[in-house]
């Protein structure tokens, strides 16, 4: 299919990385105009034609979260309503993830009513990136492809100069892609657990691997307030090791993480815009604008995405 058949617009949540991907796949951004009324009310209008069009809409459901959620899906409605032909949601970053089963009861599961929302509203198919669980993808009817930032930040480590390296997930959800990243660095591999000691809910943390003497690489998916990568950082510390980075791929930065001195640098990708009042002097960004460029190519020219990118296993 010919690229010009296709258009690419952008949310206000990340232009940035919108036009990183532009640039990748040499289109332009579209034009649209976003607007906030005095009362908050979000209103768009598409400047451009795209009847008939197949349309890409970048916007990452993050910082704001209910803002950019909302303003992505009067996007959707606008261009379904100037006649698109179909939809594309490209969210680099997935908001309400985290929320994605009922772990105790009268709770909602908020990522599977994001999805409703999104294929309700008319897209057709969705782009993301290390989604929080993978079982989210079942929450559409339409196709998802999840693209993953791991050969972009094993890049990152492998430039970092680290000797020795051991790769360790902070806490057992992140087993599988430190197991993953280990065996792609050919470095070994350890996993820090967290163990309740009492009703009070004091935790202690437990070490399971070898980190002395040794440069430790932290991965996570989502660095939000850093409370779990501080602990395993801390765990590593006092097992003997001896330089701590992280790598994650998305980078909230809610909390004080940045300023824990055990953790020597942070590497993130761009999935998440960086806002300007953060310490970014041990933050290294890494691009993943060409990694979701492929994916829509392969998407423009009917390709496989699947076969680009493969899954933590």
């Amino acid at each position: 299919m010919a690229k010009d058949s296709f258009m690419l617009f952008s949310g206000s949540s990340h232009p940035r990385l919108a036009k990183e991907i532009a640039d990748n796949l040499k289109m332009k951004v579209g034009n649209a105009q976003i607007d906030r009324f005095p009362d908050g009310e979000i209103g768009v209008q598409i400047v451009e034609n795209v009847r008939g069009r197949e349309v890409f809409v970048v916007q990452s459901i993050a910082r704001e979260p209910n803002l950019y959620l909302m303003e992505l899906l009067i996007l959707i409605d606008a261009l379904k309503r100037a006649s698109a032909q179909r939809i594309i949601a490209v969210i680099p970053y997935y908001g309400y993830a985290r929320q994605d089963r009922k772990e105790r009861g009268r709770v909602p599961i908020t990522a599977k009513l994001v999805a409703d929302l999104l294929e309700k509203a008319g897209v057709h198919r969705v782009v993301t990136m290390d989604l929080h669980s993978e079982q989210i993808q079942g929450f559409f009817n339409i196709p998802v492809d999840n693209l993953y930032a791991r050969p972009t930040l094993v890049e990152a480590v492998k430039r970092a100069g680290l000797e020795e390296p051991v790769v360790t997930a902070p806490d057992i959800g992140s087993i599988k892609l430190a197991r993953v990243m280990a065996t792609e660095m050919g470095a070994t591999f350890a996993v820090v657990d967290k163990k309740r000691i009492s009703s009070t809910e004091v935790e202690s943390v437990a070490l399971f691997g070898d980190v002395q003497n040794r440069d430790v690489i932290l991965v996570d998916d989502i660095c939000s307030t850093g409370g779990t990568l501080r602990r395993a950082a801390l765990a590593c510390k006092e097992a003997g090791a001896r330089r701590i980075i992280a790598a994650v791929t998305h980078g909230l930065f809610l909390g004080e993480i940045l300023q824990e001195k055990s953790i020597e640098r942070f590497l993130v990708t761009n999935t998440i815009p960086l806002p300007d009042e953060i310490d970014h002097t041990r933050i290294d960004v890494c691009s993943v604008a060409g990694t979701f460029g492929k994916a829509m190519e392969c998407i423009i020219n009917n390709d496989s995405v699947s076969s680009l990118f493969r899954p933590a296993t």
